[in-house]
């Protein structure tokens, strides 16, 4: 199952981003019934998908990109385990959801994707979160984690038997296929080098990304009933600070992948 959009910001004294693996680029999609609809047609429908997970905040950028907002249609909060199932019943008529669920879907007679998340490049990514106290406390775990993480990349990337062994089983894991899984991936812009992760995390993009998460938390009440805005957390990158910079949630800290890139693990 993807992550709310809320855990990165809850939970933690403050969270350190020590990953950044990859953004979906496809893999999460809306969906309307008919064929030739576009996502204007969605206005006024029911709109059946995991409540604050990645796909509620697909579906408030899919919205805002035609001009309308979630008071154009209803949120009706779906279990990604029902999602397929329900998806052939009469009475429901759009979903947001992702892979492979969302292929499933779409195997279905006059589905459309009217929207995915290739037209939001790298607002939903994946990350592995550390507790910054857990973090100072055992510097090694850092290195192990990321150490690992890449091993695993490059056996994943493997263009040979080890990496398509290695897919095979992953596909497997996740409740599909090899062709299932590599379909996946092909929507997914995989970090495979730490370089190319450093690339997002030291782009300008990144707190504009963040800011557009934390405003979408702000809206759904998921900053706590105390916070008067979307910068009442701060969210902190190698360019800077989104938000309160005494209230830091998130941070996005190099320091472990860029080890990883200069062969220091």
């Amino acid at each position: 199952m993807q992550p709310t959009v809320v855990g990165l910001f809850t939970g933690l004294l403050l969270g350190i981003a020590l990953i950044v693996g990859d953004f979906s680029d496809g893999n999460d999609g809306v969906v309307l019934k008919g064929s030739d609809k576009t996502l204007e047609d969605i206005k006024g429908q029911r709109v059946n998908l995991v409540e604050l997970s990645v796909s509620h905040y697909l579906l408030a950028r899919a919205l805002e990109s035609v001009g309308m907002s979630e008071r154009d249609v209803q949120v009706v909060n779906t279990s990604d385990a029902d999602m397929v199932a329900i998806y052939g019943s009469d009475d429901v008529t759009a979903v947001t959801t992702w892979n492979p669920l969302l292929n499933e879907i779409l195997g279905h007679p006059d589905s459309t994707k009217v929207f995915d998340s290739a037209k939001i490049p790298g607002e939903i990514m994946d990350l592995l979160v550390i507790n910054s106290e857990t973090l100072a406390s055992n510097p090694d775990l850092g290195k192990a984690l990321v150490g690992a993480w890449y091993e695993i990349m490059s056996t994943m990337s493997d263009e040979g038997a080890t990496g398509t062994a290695a897919r095979t089983a992953m596909g497997e894991a996740s409740g599909t296929d090899l062709a299932g899984y590599e379909a996946q991936l092909d929507a997914t812009r995989m970090f495979y080098t730490p370089q190319s992760a450093l690339a997002l995390v030291q782009s300008d993009e990144l707190l504009d990304t963040m800011q557009k998460v934390a405003e979408f938390s702000f809206e759904h009440g998921l900053l706590g009933e105390g916070a008067p805005d979307a910068g009442f957390i701060g969210i902190a990158g190698p360019k800077g600070v989104y938000g309160n910079k005494g209230n830091i949630k998130l941070r996005f800290d190099t320091t472990y992948m860029q080890m990883a890139a200069d062969g220091e693990l």
